[in-house]
């Protein structure tokens, strides 16, 4: 689960299953142009530092424990967020696609909070 640091039970939040935030996360990683299973980490020998992404904060990240990202990493990932959902929006009804797509937004509206409240997204 993400949600803002703020200590507001209210705000929104995004939660996945570990099954389903793996495969936001492979989704996300094919939409930068690699597969997340190639990456050191995730089963495969790739370094992060071969990738270029925004998104590296979140997509190389451990799906267990409780972390947090700063409001500048939100700052960073926003707009390749954003730009992901924007390209993908017209790619057809495929159900799974509208899934991660409503979590993307999810996500971004999230991060817009806890920007605009200078709050850490918390990941727990």
């Amino acid at each position: 689960m993400f949600f803002p640091a703020d200590g507001d039970v209210t705000s929104p939040d995004v939660e996945w299953s570990y099954r389903g935030f793996a495969e936001f996360r492979q989704w996300l990683a094919q939409a930068e142009g690699f597969g997340l299973d190639e990456m050191y980490g995730f089963g495969g020998d790739r370094q992060w530092i071969s990738v270029t992404t925004a998104l590296e904060p979140l997509l190389d990240h451990p799906d267990d424990g409780v972390s947090e990202f700063t409001p500048a990493q939100c700052a960073a990932m926003l707009p390749r967020l954003e730009a992901i959902v924007e390209r993908r929006q017209h790619d057809g009804s495929d159900p799974v696609l509208q899934r991660h797509l409503a979590d993307a937004r999810r996500l971004v509206g999230v991060m817009r909070l806890c920007l605009d409240k200078h709050v850490e997204l918390h990941f727990g």
